[in-house]
């Protein structure tokens, strides 16, 4: 059986006219915006957005024609991996367009604009909820340009909520039948066995947590706007600012603690609550990765806030704070989080902190949020698995005779799961070496570059975080990389989002041949 690439057609269609739609919508408000006050710099903004939005529609529109035969068939695992992968690179290139056009109706031609390659990589870092920008001076951008950066974010976190949850777990594909190891969700429980119903469910759960963001972070001082984009970044855990200080520009503990509650809140495994919305509170806490996802949390940021305590901390809107107790726990506890979840966000620049301190938040940047959530990393639940597997194996070695099996739980976890979860963690780490190694050919002749910064750049981007260390620090940007890193870094966050599996598979002969 050959794949239908006339239904895989037909979907990318309908992704374009919904991409263009979006686009519309937010060059209209633009344009109304510009119209009360013409001083703001917006017609560019308009213009590119305008002459996007109509190549969308038209190459939507076409793919739409070509493929309509075939919309209403039953797509196989093969059509599903194909358009997954598929729709995450085609997307990321037409959210391109804004920005590169934006720089080709007057920018400066040393605009980081002026390359599309990394035009690209902002759109996909929008996309993949990374968070990563190649701008210093995010201010200059128009604010329509501004509002459609967040929209990536937003979109691109609810694809995944969807894909994860609702879609790929049916079809059993790698590592992304691990939610359903001790979170029971909407195709679980049967309640819901409509992946039409189950995705529709995680839609109006991921708006109600927007609109509630947006709410209390207007009430918090935030105008309507930047609580608009901060929230459609920081409930799909991207990080992508207005302020060139990130959250550190508002210079507010309420604000810090709105953000730490949502950034917790997005991290979770949006099966738990559909649970939870059932009044199944207790399978909820039971739930074993939920609990090691927040102790994982209180861990690292009492260990932080006692590292930093005394210390002399740099906000990114670079104020001196002197850490007593109260400091050390409000900036550990937001850097903690917001490095967790791969959200990015940061307050202060925790480039300086002691090395202990740095080393807790590269590591849980690392391990990322709960499968089936927005957060990146290589997610808390394969963590776990990962980490009972070498413990099985060491207890085989002196204790050859003992036969137990690997329990998350309640819950067996099979042999093949097991293997998905080690695999992916090979897979993770040699992708990421590898990453290093290209970043650091790449940037032979920059003078920017060094041993931290090479590795941080590449864990950051495949983790899907934004941030790390080094030249990439939180009070620092991408902008300053060539082209061909660009293309490495884009690369990296397209594997770290859809987890690897879903990208490599599609480099196997067989995957292409009729079964």
């Amino acid at each position: 059986m050959t794949i239908n690439f006339r239904f895989v057609v037909f979907q990318l269609g309908l992704l374009m006219l919904v991409l263009s739609l979006a686009m519309g919508a937010i060059a209209l408000w633009s344009w109304y915006d510009w119209y009360r006050n013409p001083g703001l710099g917006e017609s560019r903004a308009i213009e590119s957005m305008g002459i996007a939005t109509v190549l969308g529609l038209v190459i939507g529109l076409g793919l739409w024609g070509v493929g309509r035969r075939e919309r209403d068939a039953a797509p196989g695992r093969r059509e599903a991996l194909l358009l997954v992968a598929v729709t995450w690179v085609l997307g990321a290139a037409f959210a391109a367009l804004p920005y590169h056009l934006w720089w080709w109706t007057g920018g400066d031609a040393s605009h980081p604009f002026a390359s599309f390659t990394a035009c690209y990589f902002e759109a996909m870092s929008g996309l993949t909820t990374t968070g990563a920008t190649v701008l210093s001076n995010i201010a200059e951008l128009p604010d329509g340009l501004l509002l459609w950066r967040a929209t990536t974010h937003w979109l691109g976190g609810l694809g995944i909520v969807v894909l994860f949850v609702a879609v790929l777990p049916t079809l059993g594909v790698g590592g992304k039948k691990l939610f359903h190891t001790e979170a029971p969700g909407p195709q679980q429980t049967g309640v819901r066995p409509r992946i039409a119903e189950a995705a529709r469910f995680l839609w109006l759960i991921y708006l109600a947590i927007t609109l509630a963001a947006i709410l209390l972070l207007r009430v918090a001082g935030m105008n309507w706007f930047d609580s608009v984009c901060h929230s459609f970044a920081m409930v799909s855990t991207g990080g992508l600012s207005t302020r060139d200080a990130s959250i550190g520009h508002y210079d507010s503990w309420v604000i810090d603690v709105i953000c730490i509650v949502f950034m917790l809140l997005a991290g979770v495994n949006f099966a738990l609550y559909f649970q939870a919305a059932r009044g199944r509170w207790g399978s909820v806490w039971k739930d074993v990765e939920l609990r090691i996802y927040l102790i994982l949390k209180v861990m690292v940021i009492l260990a932080v806030a006692v590292n930093i305590y005394g210390e002399t901390i740099i906000t990114t809107a670079g104020r001196a704070v002197q850490a007593g107790v109260l400091q050390a726990l409000q900036y550990a506890s937001f850097q903690t989080v917001a490095l967790h979840t791969g959200t990015g966000y940061a307050t202060a620049d925790y480039e300086p902190w002691p090395f202990v301190s740095r080393a807790l938040l590269i590591g849980l940047m690392f391990i990322g949020g709960c499968a089936g959530s927005t957060a990146g990393g290589v997610k808390v639940i394969r963590f776990w698995i990962a980490l009972k597997v070498i413990y099985t194996s060491l207890e085989k070695t002196f204790r050859p005779q003992v036969v137990r099996p690997l329990q998350v739980g309640r819950g067996v976890v099979d042999d093949d799961l097991k293997l998905a979860a080690v695999t992916y963690f090979l897979l993770i780490l040699l992708l990421f070496s590898l990453g290093a190694v290209l970043i650091a050919i790449a940037e032979a002749e920059s003078l920017h570059i060094d041993f931290m910064t090479a590795m941080s750049a590449s864990i950051s981007t495949l983790c899907n975080v934004g941030p790390g260390l080094g030249a990439v620090g939180p009070t620092d940007n991408y902008g300053w990389f060539n082209d061909p890193s660009l293309a490495v870094m884009s690369l990296l966050m397209l594997l770290g989002r859809l987890e690897v599996f879903v990208v490599v598979v599609l480099l196997s002969p067989r995957f292409w041949r009729s079964e």
